[in-house]
């Protein structure tokens, strides 16, 4: 049941990758200028890093860890547990930020770290999904 899960949120997962490559701009102008492509933009890249925290608690929750106190600890502890690299539990560590901003509007959302995110950070929620899975078998 629990690897159903897992796979279902990454389905849902990868959709929300293709949706934000498809509409990743080419042009830093269009992105600040076209507001509708920055809410696509940050709805989807909210949508992923959440995907990304309940795909990762689906995981600790097999391997019998005290439950993170934070969505950022999640990803401390798959590291901790061989399921991550602590390069890619500090890049996720940092999407967790930013869904935290985009979410409850603690500040303005700095676009130069989305386009940052967009151009050179995708592949992290790529990378995640190929560690859960090859550590799931």
């Amino acid at each position: 049941m629990r690897n159903e899960i897992i796979l279902k949120k990454m389905t849902s997962l990868k959709h929300c990758l293709d949706r934000l490559e498809e509409k990743r701009p080419e042009k830093w102008e269009t992105f600040l200028e076209n507001y509708d492509l920055q809410d696509i933009i940050s709805i989807n890249l909210e949508r992923a890093v959440q995907l990304t925290v309940d795909i990762g608690l689906h995981t600790l929750s097999g391997l019998r860890v005290q439950p993170p106190e934070t969505m950022a600890e999640v990803f401390s502890l798959l590291n901790r547990k061989g399921v991550i690299t602590e390069t890619l539990a500090q890049h996720l560590i940092s999407a967790v930020g930013f869904r935290n901003i985009a979410v409850h509007e603690y500040e303005e959302i700095d676009w130069k770290i989305v386009h940052s995110i967009l151009f050179q950070h995708l592949a992290d929620f790529h990378h995640f999904m190929r560690h859960v899975l090859e550590f799931e078998v």
